[in-house]
Formats: structure tokens, sequence, C-alpha cells
């Protein structure tokens, strides 16, 4: 009996109609995936997916020939098929096909808008990093898309996946052992590049002009691709909007908050001055909740307060206090009580290809294949995932306001219904970044 006359005397026999066998067969295959920007992080996603799903992913897109081509290579040798992908320097090309169950995008911050509302719009369930978007208009446009086409979008803030942490929330937080948390400290302390480098041309593997795309067009510098352009506010939202991100919305995930109520912000460039690098070296960001406040706080000087955690949280709560990070979580109780660490789960017996992948982060494999898991399961249901596009909105667009906040020397006060700021033309008017020609600025689509 071959495989079809036994999927037909199953069918009979259980009673299952025709189009419900042909769904059943049809969610047997594997996913098709496609990547935009298979660069570091593009891989470290993209390689975690593949190990926890019989992906085939058929199509990758970069402007850089020489690291796509690299990475097809490394894809050939990962994937079970050892099929290399087919390659594209143009991402409407390759989702122009519209042949992609799965698409990731992992492009620098400026070129996460465009390419992920193409791909939803291509019938693609998507996979964005984090922030979402450099402008607040370009996230309401990203969000909109998402639920008028019906597609599942996971935003990478996988620190909703990552297990110490998850067990933290549901032990620590939820079984309230903090009590009533009135303060949380969210902070980065270090990074900020080294010395400024040369400008020069581009080299001859880059298209630099639509690297560049819809940012403004500066000169080339040594360093800024692949991973240089966080230096500039041009490509991004500057530390606060890369690594504060992470713990403003782990912060959110751990207490179920949605938007402050107002965002207030100081800082910029205090230290590290006469350099190319325009991001802020030194900022503090106060979100308000009325009732708890949550602190952002980077510098790209001094020493941290805490050796341990120079990356994180610390949520003040008036039965103890919880420091957390993506290495490990201190519990700490007022009085007598029982303190609780826990380190980061590494995987490294189960999955021991990630010794020796090259750049991989070990501590932050189990949490992207959790991550990862979470986005299949919500494939499967059509359900919203632990990162669903809108709280990566949420968390993107804090981000901004406190960077406009800081700009403007103001505080700003959020809308949510309306998507604007209270009364404040100017604020309102910084929603949107210019585009440069010929890329146009994406616009919320009405559902």
């Amino acid at each position: 009996m071959n495989r079809r006359e036994f999927l037909s005397v199953g069918a009979a026999g259980v009673g299952l109609s025709a189009r419900a066998l042909a769904e059943q067969v049809a969610d047997q295959k594997p996913k098709r995936v496609g990547i935009i920007g298979p660069g570091w992080y593009g891989k470290c996603d993209l390689f975690r997916l593949i190990q926890v799903s019989p992906v085939e992913v058929v199509s990758m897109c970069d402007v850089d020939k020489q690291m796509l081509s690299q990475a097809a290579e490394m894809v050939a040798a990962r994937q079970v098929s050892k099929k290399t992908p087919r390659l594209y320097s143009d991402y409407r090309e390759m989702l122009k096909q519209k042949d992609l169950d799965i698409c990731l995008v992992a492009t620098p911050d400026h070129w996460h808008a465009l390419p992920m509302i193409a791909a939803v719009q291509s019938g693609a369930d998507v996979w964005v990093q984090k922030p979402i978007s450099v402008d607040v208009v370009e996230g309401q446009s990203m969000l909109a898309a998402a639920r008028k086409y019906g597609r599942v979008v996971q935003v990478g803030t996988q620190r909703r996946s990552t297990p110490h942490l998850v067990e933290a929330r549901d032990q620590i937080i939820r079984d309230g052992k903090l009590g009533k948390v009135g303060l949380v400290e969210i902070y980065s302390y270090g990074g900020g590049g080294g010395q400024d480098p040369p400008e020069m041309e581009p080299p001859a593997n880059l298209d630099y002009e639509m690297w560049t795309g819809p940012a403004p067009m500066r000169p080339f510098i040594r360093g800024k691709h692949p991973m240089g352009w966080r230096q500039y506010m041009e490509y991004g939202n500057g530390t606060l909007g890369d690594m504060g991100i992470h713990m403003f919305d782990m912060t959110r995930w751990f207490l179920d908050l949605g938007w402050p109520k107002r965002i207030s912000s100081s800082g910029g460039i205090l230290v590290k001055t006469g350099r190319k690098s325009n991001i802020a070296d030194t900022q503090t960001v106060i979100f308000d909740y009325d009732q708890l406040k949550v602190v952002w706080q980077h510098r790209y000087w001094g020493q941290p307060t805490d050796a341990k955690y120079p990356w994180g949280a610390t949520l003040y709560g008036d039965k103890g206090t919880l420091r957390a990070s993506v290495f490990s979580y201190d519990f700490t109780p007022v009085g007598q009580g029982q303190a609780i660490h826990k380190d980061v789960t590494y995987e490294l017996d189960k999955y021991p290809e990630d010794n020796t992948e090259p750049r991989l982060e070990k501590h932050c494999a189990p949490a992207i294949r959790a991550h990862m898991k979470d986005f299949l399961g919500a494939i499967a249901t059509r359900g919203k995932p632990v990162a669903d596009i809108e709280q990566g909105y949420i968390s993107t667009a804090c981000c901004i306001m406190g960077n406009l906040a800081m700009k403007l020397e103001r505080t700003l006060a959020w809308d949510p219904a309306a998507g604007r700021v209270v009364q404040d033309d100017e604020a309102n008017r910084l929603l949107r970044r210019p585009y440069r020609q010929p890329w146009v600025h994406p616009e919320p689509e009405k559902v």
C-alpha cells in the first residue's frame, strides 16, 4: 500500500472529509521560509527555527552579496534538504513570488517597516526583529497591515520566552513574592563603540544605495555595515531603541503593563563628545504609570551599579527585590525570607551545533528557540504569539517617544486611542520621519 492509499483508507476509517484530509497533509509539509537580512542576528534566528521545525528555507535576500552567499552555504549545510535557497538582492523580487509561509525580517532597524508590510501583503506570517520601526507611524502601519491581512507576526523580543525569566515572572512576581511594585529600574551600562572609523568607499559587495534605502544618504564609514549602524540615529533609535526596548518590553510583560501615561527624558552626548556617532551616551527616561515608575538609564562611561547586572532590570516591591537579566535572576526578600537565585538555561548538550556556530550568543539560543516555538504555535492556531506585533509596537513607540521627550525637553502624554501625543503638534510631527526618495513612507491601512 502506497502513502496515498494509506491516507485514503485512514481517512475513510475515521470519517475525515477530503478537504480535512488535504488540510492535514498540508500541515505536515515543511513550512517554506524566506529571510530578509541574514546577517548576525538574522542567522541566529533562522538557525534556531531550523532546530525546532523541519522548515525549508527557499529564499534569502540581502544587499551584501558576500554576506548572502556565505549565509546560503550555511543554510544548505544546516537544513534537512541540503538545498541552497534562491538568492535575491531586492526583497520586493523575493516576495513577488508569493510562495513563503514564513518570512524573517532581520535588517537594520530603518529597513524593518517596508519589508514586513510587504511580507504580510504577500501572504506570509512574519518574524520581525526589534525595535519594529524607527518612527511611530511606521509601527502603526505595521500593526494595521498585520491585522488587515490576518497574518501572525512575532517580534524578536525573546525575553518573553527566556526560560529563567518565565520562571521569575511565574514564581516570583505572579506568586506575590515582591508584593506591591512601585519602581522598576531598567538599565544598560557599557557599549557605545570605540574610536571613530574613517569614511571610505562602500565595499564592492555592498549595494550601499539599497542599504541606505529610506534613510538619509550619508558617507559610508568603515564598520557601519554590518553592525556599526547602531551608533547613528539615521538608522535606529540609539541605545534606548536597541537595548532599552528589551528591558522595557520585559518589564511590561512581567507586570502586564500597557501604555504609560507620560514619558519624560533627559540626557545626550555628555562624555563621549567630538565623535561621528550621534546617539546619546547618557540618558534617563521615566515611563510614568501613575502608581508605578519605570526608569531607564544608560551610559557608556563609568562602572555599572551592579557588576552582575550591567544590562537588566531591578523590580522593587514592598516585600522584596528582583534583579533580572539574560544571564540570571536574583530575588532578595525583605526580612528573613529565602533568597532565590537562578542562572540562564543552556541547551548545549541537546543542540551541540550551538558550540561551533560563529558569533552565537549561546545564552540567548534557548530563548530564541522557545520564541520560535511560540511563533509556530500561533501560526498553527492563528492566534497571537507572546510578542505579538501590537506588543512590539507599544514597546517600540514608547522608546521612540523617550528620545523625542529628550529632544524636545518636555514630558509627553500619550493618547493610545488616537495614536497621538496629547496637545503637542510639534511632537506629533516628529512621529513620522521623512523618507528619502523614491521610497514612500507607509500609512496605516484600514481593515
